[in-house]
């Protein structure tokens, strides 16, 4: 973790430095949602302390708990935005993939708007891509 960068605009809105509409805060994370969303519904969970991306997580209680909380704050917005939803996507963009160097969770409640989008979330193995949250956190398990 490192400081809170004056540059990074997810610090900003997690300072509420901007109008970004906050769906959820807490002393741990912010959510929001999407600016150029890719599902029905397309909300981000990020951190309030800055962390670059998942690559400096570490197999920690710490990191695991936070994820976790992420993940939590994440369906706990969708199924009450999008309770009819037949499927849900929680996860990670990895380096390089990643748009923002700042930790954020994507949670969608599908279909993907358009149908091409799911493209962005796939997952591309060794060469990283998207990494799904439930599969951050067995990594994370300490």
């Amino acid at each position: 973790m490192t400081a809170a960068s004056p540059s990074c605009i997810f610090c900003q809105i997690a300072r509420s430095s901007t109008t970004t509409t906050l769906l959820h805060t807490d002393e741990k994370v912010v959510a929001f949602r999407d600016i150029n969303p890719s599902a029905f519904r397309h909300y981000l969970v990020i951190p309030v302390e800055h962390i670059g991306t998942v690559k400096d997580l570490q197999k920690r209680a710490q990191d695991y708990s936070l994820v976790s909380h992420m993940l939590n704050v994440g369906q706990t917005l969708l199924t009450r935005d999008a309770p009819t939803s037949i499927q849900y996507r929680f996860g990670f963009h990895q380096p390089p993939f990643n748009s923002v160097n700042h930790l954020h969770l994507h949670c969608m409640a599908l279909p993907y708007i358009p149908k091409w989008k799911r493209v962005k979330y796939s997952s591309l193995g060794p060469l990283g891509g998207f990494i799904e949250a439930q599969n951050l956190l067995e990594r994370l398990k300490p």
